[in-house]
């Protein structure tokens, strides 16, 4: 028997009807409506048509009928969402906090369903005679168009459809005649949409190290024995843990299993498609956001069918709907990229973990310089690690210089080079070796501030400073807010108000001052905004068309050019001045990766890292690639403050449009929250709460943001306060204000 009602969700991402709506499920539409479909419901006091996801069944109604409404379609034209992505979704909404609909947005890639693409041919039908004869019949009726169509099947067995409308002319309504006659057979072919190029070249397959081996054994052999687990693969940069996941892969292929391999960052994806393409071909595509709608649904359609077996791709590639999931991959599981900076803030680290349970499916984490949280829980034994202490084949580590930046300056040295790179950049030019160099910022400029009064130019929406640009227009990089560069200070009128210059641009010209006869190329957010430009800068920077490479971050994320022998790290400490827990953490990682990138081929390589704080820990520590003694020193930091992994951390921000009601509403949260968790004495000794206060960027927008944290180690607790916090929000008049909450946040607000 057919259930009758239907719960669904609203696709309205507001608080207040962020709760299943029971409607009465049609006669006419009982075998359509099931869980996951799209459907269209009156909604409201006017009955305006909505759109909505089904999510339960039952046969028995929740209110009386009478006032019940009833489904009126169900969308065809939306994508179904699955069983499983239900309970993601779910999942989502309750661990991390969001609207259920924002959830199940968040899981589904792709919305609406679009056109399949087709590919028609024509088959004759008859023998070769039979339609010469046919055609010498159809020119003596003048029928010039049939005799044509007919002669050219009588030389080919098959023809393309286009061609014989295009090349030769013929109209479909004359290819309906000749077939309906007899005389040949249109057919339609389904195409998908393939993001992924044909790729030359046969794969080089490496000879694994015994440690290599070993674990490859281990983990596909504890799959085989049913017992998936969660792998932290710690490997020194250039130590083959790529190697490590095609091993663990191509097993889980060749059992019928399929995997998801996730990457921090779109530029990641043609290395890392490359070398997946030589061992699975075809059978492997990718997933992000620079593929089309249609390339998007076609890929969702290919993995449903069973047409892939490896997907690749940033953090919303998780969700790709496999029903035979084996392995997920979570490559440099340390990037701050995979958690989601919009809600639910979910991080892809814990949501990995989550859907391979539901899967009974395994996940490895890999990093040169895994995450706090990921190696905590290893020593803890949550994860089991694995460690790759060498360089795979005969490349070794690089040899580092620390640079002191005090020094060079009193050594009357401005150049934005330390002499001891210059030396070095000198000496791979003339050798035909490459150099990569490394800025932690964005844009031409950075702040622009009077040198006689301090006033910093700052944007009027937004409580950041405005970045100028070779434009000489100053811009906001949170609104986009934009104004002219002006040549006096606003405040005192003096005429030194001057940018503070460290940007990708500003090293590029000073590359070209100082080495004329280089090749130069940039990568940075700005050069690489169309579909192609990752794949084009990394190709010809692999093809060696250019001697050094400029970038940000994105150029030290597990790239591999066996040519570059030179890394400079032009200002290591800048990412130690953040006001955040983390700073140190990022610090060491992006100093240890970038170091990384020198001598992996045969050739040997030398990093030089410029900074102004040498006897900084993360510093210290990354110059000798030693993750252990750094990991020792930060973890003890962070259990003192009780910082997570050590403890966890809830971030509750709150956006208004009025800066009082901001603040009125902060202090009713965190006093709800003091006498229900604290004052109480249940948790009086074990949760700390900092704030409510104005956030570190106070107005964006012309929105106020206040921000207050709860700290407690058990994160369930902290879960069960946020569900407090929603349900007293909901409570609440709350016409020009947004609460967002963010779990183990990985900026500070």
């Amino acid at each position: 028997m057919a259930a009758k009602y239907a719960d669904v969700i609203i696709d309205i991402s507001h608080e207040k009807v962020d709760r299943p709506f029971q409607y009465i499920i049609p006669q006419e539409l009982s075998d359509a409506v099931y869980p996951g479909v799209r459907v269209h419901v009156p909604f409201g006091g006017g009955d305006r048509d909505k759109i909505g996801y089904v999510i339960d069944l039952s046969d028995e109604p929740n209110y009386p009928v009478d006032k019940l409404k009833t489904i009126t379609a169900v969308d065809d034209k939306g994508i179904t969402a699955e069983g499983n992505q239900i309970q993601i979704a779910y999942w989502l909404k309750r661990q991390y906090g969001s609207t259920m609909i924002a959830a199940l947005k968040t899981v589904i890639p792709v919305k609406q369903k679009l056109k399949q693409l087709e590919k028609k041919k024509v088959t004759r039908c008859l023998l070769p005679e039979e339609l010469l004869q046919a055609a010498q019949i159809c020119s003596k009726k003048h029928q010039a168009a049939k005799a044509r169509t007919l002669y050219a099947l009588s030389q080919e067995e098959v023809l393309p459809y286009e061609l014989l409308r295009q090349k030769l002319n013929v109209s479909s309504a004359t290819l309906q005649s000749l077939e309906k006659q007899g005389y040949l057979k249109i057919e339609t072919e389904s195409l998908y949409r393939n993001p992924v190029k044909h790729m030359d070249g046969s794969e080089n397959r490496v000879v694994l190290s015994d440690v290599q081996k070993n674990i490859i054994e281990e983990i596909v052999g504890d799959y085989k024995e049913g017992n998936p687990g969660t792998y932290l693969l710690h490997g020194v940069t250039g130590s083959g843990k790529t190697e490590v996941y095609l091993g663990i892969i191509e097993q889980m292929v060749a059992m019928g299993k399929q995997a998801i391999v996730l990457i921090p960052e779109i530029a990641l994806t043609y290395q890392t498609l490359l070398r997946f393409y030589k061992r699975f071909g075809d059978r492997v595509s990718v997933m992000n956001s620079t593929l089309s709608q249609g390339e998007k649904y076609d890929q969702i359609r290919r993995a449903k069918d069973g047409e892939i077996d490896v997907i690749i791709g940033p953090r919303s590639a998780l969700f790709t709907p496999f029903s035979n999931l084996g392995i997920i991959v979570v490559d440099e599981e340390h990037e701050s990229s995979y958690k989601s900076e919009s809600m639910p803030k979910y991080h892809a680290r814990e949501t990995a973990v989550r859907i391979a349970a539901m899967h009974q499916a395994s996940v490895v984490l890999g990093s040169a310089t895994p995450s706090l949280e990921a190696y905590y829980r290893a020593k803890r034994g949550e994860y089991k690690l694995y460690e790759m202490t060498n360089r795979h084949g005969a490349s070794v580590l690089p040899d580092v210089y620390t640079v002191d930046l005090r020094e060079e300056l009193k050594k009357g040295n401005r150049s934005v080079f330390s002499r001891k790179l210059h030396e070095l950049i000198a000496q791979r030019l003339k050798a035909g070796e490459q150099t990569i160099l490394f800025l932690n910022r964005r844009g031409y400029a950075g702040f622009v501030s009077c040198r006689e009064c301090g006033h910093v130019m700052k944007c009027p929406h937004c409580d950041v400073s405005l970045s100028e640009h070779r434009s000489g227009m100053l811009i906001c990089h949170y609104c986009g807010y934009e104004e002219v560069r002006r040549g006096k200070c606003p405040e005192c009128g003096s005429k030194y108000l001057l940018g503070f210059k460290a940007g990708t641009e500003q090293i590029e010209e000073a590359v070209h001052k100082e080495f004329p006869s280089a090749r130069v190329l940039r990568m940075d957010a700005d050069t690489t905004r169309t579909k192609d430009s990752y794949e084009k800068i990394l190709s010809a920077f692999a093809d060696e068309k250019a001697d050094i490479l400029v970038g940000t971050q994105m150029i030290v994320k597990g790239h591999d050019f066996p040519n570059v022998t030179l890394v400079g790290i032009l200002a290591a400490d800048l990412s130690l001045n953040q006001n955040d827990y983390r700073a140190g953490e990022r610090t060491f990682q992006l100093v240890t990766q970038a170091a990384g990138r020198a001598g992996r081929g045969d050739k040997p390589g030398e990093v030089v890292i410029q900074t102004y704080q040498p006897e900084h820990y993360s510093i210290v520590h990354a110059a000798k690639q030693d993750y252990r003694g750094f990991y020792e020193e930060e973890i003890t930091y962070r259990d003192f403050m009780n910082y997570p992994p050590a403890a966890h951390m809830l971030a509750v921000l709150i956006i208004s449009r009025n800066q009082e009601d901001g603040e009125t509403l902060g202090k009713k949260m965190t006093d709800l929250v003091n006498d229900r968790y604290v004052n109480d004495g249940k948790y009086s000794r074990t949760i700390q709460l900092i704030g409510p206060t104005e956030a570190a960027v106070g107005k964006i927008n012309d929105m106020y943001r206040h921000i207050f944290y709860a700290k407690h180690e058990n994160y369930q607790v902290l879960v069960e306060i946020k569900d407090m916090l929603e349900a007293f929000c909901k409570e609440q008049e709350m016409k020009n204000q947004t609460v967002q909450y963010d779990f183990d946040p990985i900026n500070t607000y």
